[in-house]
């Protein structure tokens, strides 16, 4: 017997062909890979064919597969959830970016009107660069931010801190002055310590 997901894996494979990289289903979710180049015209399929007809998106979150283990590929990609109302159906769709220097995807501004705020954060955190977008500006990070915070290789205190100075009246950036050190657990060796504390030793 054909699962949902089986059915909806099967009804994109017939649909797209070449243009996809993979699809799979996995505990209930159907995962797609397109091909960047093929990205746009695949995704407005998914919105428009009568057997399909993702007509919302849900979200898109930028990946870092840098530091994934045993993983052999592009390094950035964007990852777009998708939701038919028509079928109830729900779909991932992934987008690798083929460059890791200068991760570009196209944007689906075009297809899905919302994605507007949600590439705009994949930029901000990762750097992807959605080509076609009317407004691509950090959303969450400050205008004078530094590099892309979600990254893999992005430093854990970040590169610069912002204070205010009483001197100069303003705020200003400065380097990150935050020494790096290890938290070492309290250990407790007195031999009645539970006693003390109220506590009935067991």
């Amino acid at each position: 017997m054909t699962t949902r997901s089986e059915a909806l894996v099967e009804g994109i494979q017939a649909a797209f062909a070449e243009k996809i990289a993979s699809v799979s289903a996995a505990l209930g979710e159907v995962t797609l890979v397109v091909k960047a180049a093929d990205a746009i015209e695949v995704m407005t399929a998914l919105r428009d064919r009568g057997e399909l007809r993702f007509e919302q998106l849900i979200d898109i979150c930028g990946v870092d597969y840098s530091a994934y283990s045993g993983y052999e590929g592009p390094r950035f990609a964007a990852v777009y959830h998708l939701l038919s109302l028509t079928h109830n159906h729900r779909l991932r769709v992934r987008v690798f970016c083929p460059l890791d220097d200068f991760p570009v995807v196209d944007s689906v501004i075009g297809v899905w009107p919302a994605a507007n705020w949600f590439e705009r954060e994949a930029f901000d955190l990762f750097g992807i660069v959605f080509d076609g977008h009317p407004d691509l500006r950090r959303i969450l990070t400050d205008y004078g931010f530094i590099g892309h915070p979600f990254r893999k290789d992005f430093p854990v205190y970040g590169n610069v801190e912002m204070r205010y100075d009483p001197d100069q009246q303003r705020v200003i950036y400065q380097p990150v002055t935050i020494e790096p050190r290890e938290i070492v657990p309290r250990v407790v060796r007195e031999e009645n310590y539970a006693d003390n504390e109220g506590f009935r030793k067991g």
